[in-house]
């Protein structure tokens, strides 16, 4: 068991740490629950069926560490801009300039102050189709529910997102003419 635990931990330590940082929006509250979600695996690993991936079961268990981890706090609405130390590394980016790179930072930070006004489950959604790039089958697996409710929500979050974009550019007075919420591939 030691030896499958520390291959799970290696291979997906990074994705459930992000997934779990992306949710909680507080760096310290997620390597706590990072922990948590292992301690969890550990016992329960003898219960894993492999009716789905290994990286879904653990996302499941991620959520349900992040909901019993909502459910302690009195307030779930901590500043996400303030978790924004080392962004510029997780920037995708190719060959870009300093300029380009900046306005990309600003964008994303945008996104993620967005996905405050999101629910719980919109935002766990958004973070794991697009953040961590789950097809709607392993996220439906993930949270448990229907392909369609996925699909229901992943619509709402994102014309959510965009309505919360457009209005956070036009009073910063942004000029925009469309905030567009893509998905980087299919």
């Amino acid at each position: 068991m030691d030896s499958v635990f520390d291959e799970l931990y290696h291979k997906y330590h990074h994705d459930v740490f992000q997934f779990l940082f992306y949710m909680v929006r507080n760096k310290e509250h997620a390597e706590d629950l990072v922990q948590e979600v292992y301690i969890r695996v550990y016992k329960s690993y003898h219960r894993f069926k492999g009716e789905s991936s290994e990286k879904t079961w653990l996302f499941s268990i991620a959520r349900n560490v992040a909901i019993d981890f909502f459910r302690k706090q009195k307030s779930s609405k901590e500043k996400l801009l303030d978790q924004f130390e080392g962004q510029a590394n997780q920037l995708k980016n190719g060959h870009l300039i300093p300029e380009e790179i900046a306005v990309q930072k600003d964008e994303i930070k945008l996104i993620y102050k967005c996905l405050e006004y999101c629910t719980l489950d919109q935002r766990t959604v958004i973070i794991l189709r697009y953040i961590h790039d789950l097809s709607i089958s392993e996220t439906a697996k993930a949270l448990g529910w229907s392909e369609s409710k996925v699909k229901t929500t992943q619509h709402r979050s994102l014309k959510m997102l965009k309505k919360q974009m457009e209005l956070f550019s036009e009073k910063e007075g942004v000029i925009c003419e469309k905030v567009r919420v893509e998905r980087s591939r299919a």
